[in-house]
């Protein structure tokens, strides 16, 4: 019923942006059946915005829950501009979303407004009179969730009007979401005491601004940081009880994150390594630490990520350079469940690097369950087994009972990752699977990086020759090894791919 009345509203030129009680639109049009107003407001609330406004031009009843729908979300696309994309220029079809944004909010009633959403990248020339305006109407509304993304090449950053947030009177805001933009709370303003989620990304906001900031916001629950230049310290104090995710990306002037917030439970960092304090939460269960320009993260985990999070459950680990041994450490993480660890090799990787030496850290973790291994390839630098007449190298024996499945993505023919696939299957009595992935180690369904349904991103001649090579090792030394009780999945380079070989070596 809904969208048979959408579609015979959307042949109406009237706009809605234009409405008022009196216009002829919405006069003498019944709805249906009868339903409280109530019910009706919320289904017109359920719409999306382009509908929700044309629908307001059909009948006084949702031309009134237009003027107070709850949850406003602007970006070019629900505004009906991203057709518009290739017709007009940047600069226009700013100026109409704009013109568009501004409408609205001046005749939104401003009752019962819970979410407003900004979506404003394509506006690199915005007057900071109009955000002001838009944010005031927000927040005088009692607004719970507020989202605001500027352009990245706004010609001049615009100063978030703090005050409007810790003013005390309408202290309202839940959710704060803010983008290229400059944020600058001081010590005269009061607290954010119903802020529970804070989200800063390419933010201006200096070390001693984000202290006071996050001193006065005991209700804190989330806090994510991306990209945030200023920061050089990150002090988050002990007030902050209900802290339980803190995310860190790409702020490359941090040098230091001391935390004294003790239920951190989720932390995540992703950039060039720093110091590390996280006090007393040991509560940490989930670690992600993606640091593409270390030398040799598995040694930081069993050293310095031992020391704040030794209750760890899950653990993903990044880098981009080589693995070197990692001497046996008394620690171990006795609660570690789910290891996933990606290794970027660069052309610059040394052919001796030693996949075995991550048996080390496999022997600290007694309650593993799930270990996946990524290497993202760029290179071939490797000492392969095929053609070595060598033995494979055995470990003392290091059982892991509790280890189920085990993935390795890109699978090559390096001798030091057979003779870890090997380790591990002969030492892991409760395996159940084991994948062996030997295209670009995505894991996809397909056998190869998809990027649409049917289409992959190709592989090269020299990465096809090295999967034959790949698979040839699992045939010669580890499907012989394979218990019974193990569901063994090899997974190759697609036909696809394979076509796009067989055509360039015919010179096609």
């Amino acid at each position: 019923m809904a969208h048979g009345f959408i579609a015979s509203v959307y042949e109406r030129k009237c706009s809605p942006c234009q409405q008022d009680d009196t216009s002829p639109c919405g006069e003498g049009i019944r709805l249906g059946p009868y339903l409280p107003e109530d019910i009706w407001r919320h289904i017109h609330a359920l719409m999306p915005l382009r509908d929700a406004a044309r629908a307001a031009c059909a009948s006084h009843t949702f031309l009134r829950s237009w003027r107070c729908r709850p949850n406003l979300t602007f970006r070019g696309e629900t505004l009906g501009l991203n057709g518009r994309r290739h017709v007009i220029k940047r600069e226009e079809m700013a100026r109409d979303l704009i013109r568009k944004v501004d409408h609205i909010l001046k005749n939104h009633s401003g009752v019962g407004m819970k979410k407003l959403e900004l979506y404003l990248y394509t506006c690199r020339k915005i007057n900071s009179c109009y955000l002001d305006r838009w944010l005031h109407t927000a927040v005088t509304a009692g607004i719970e969730e507020l989202v605001m993304s500027l352009s990245y090449d706004s010609e001049e950053a615009y100063d978030f009007p703090c005050s409007l947030l810790f003013n005390g009177s309408q202290n309202s805001i839940r959710y704060l979401r803010l983008s290229y933009c400059a944020f600058r709370p001081t010590t005269e303003l009061g607290c954010c005491r119903s802020l529970t989620t804070l989200f800063l990304s390419h933010v201006w906001i200096a070390d001693q601004e984000l202290e006071w900031l996050l001193s006065n916001s005991t209700a804190l629950e989330k806090l994510r940081l991306l990209s945030c230049t200023e920061i050089v310290c990150l002090k988050i104090p002990c007030l902050l009880q209900r802290l339980s995710f803190l995310s860190v990306a790409a702020c490359r002037k941090l040098q230091v994150i001391e935390s004294n917030a003790p239920n951190i439970s989720t932390f995540h960092f992703t950039g060039n390594l720093v110091r590390i304090s996280l006090g007393g939460a040991l509560q940490v269960k989930d670690a992600e630490m993606y640091c593409m320009h270390e030398s040799n993260m598995i040694r930081y985990a069993r050293t310095k990520l031992l020391s704040w999070a030794p209750n760890v459950e899950t653990l993903s680990i990044a880098s981009n350079n080589e693995i070197i041994s990692t001497p046996m450490l008394p620690g171990k993480f006795v609660h570690l469940k789910y290891l996933r660890f990606t290794l970027y090799e660069d052309e610059a990787i040394s052919p001796a690097c030693d996949y075995l030496s991550l048996v080390p850290f496999l022997e600290a973790s007694p309650w593993l369950e799930t270990f996946i291994f990524q290497v993202i390839r760029r290179s071939m630098k490797h000492e392969s087994i095929i053609g070595d007449s060598s033995h494979l190298r055995q470990l003392p024996e290091h059982r892991h009972d509790k280890l189920k499945s085990v993935s390795i993505g890109g699978f090559s023919s390096a001798k030091s990752l057979v003779e870890l696939t090997c380790h591990i299957v002969e030492n892991a009595s409760a395996l159940e699977c084991l994948l062996l992935d030997t295209t670009r180690g995505s894991f996809s369904p397909d056998g190869c990086s998809v990027d649409k349904p049917g289409q992959c991103a190709r592989m090269g001649r020299k990465f096809l020759v090295e999967a034959c090579r790949a698979r040839l090792a699992i045939r010669t030394h580890i499907e012989g090894i394979i218990p019974s009780r193990v569901k063994l999945d090899v997974v190759e380079p697609c036909r696809r791919c394979h076509d796009v070989e067989h055509r360039d070596s015919i010179g096609v």
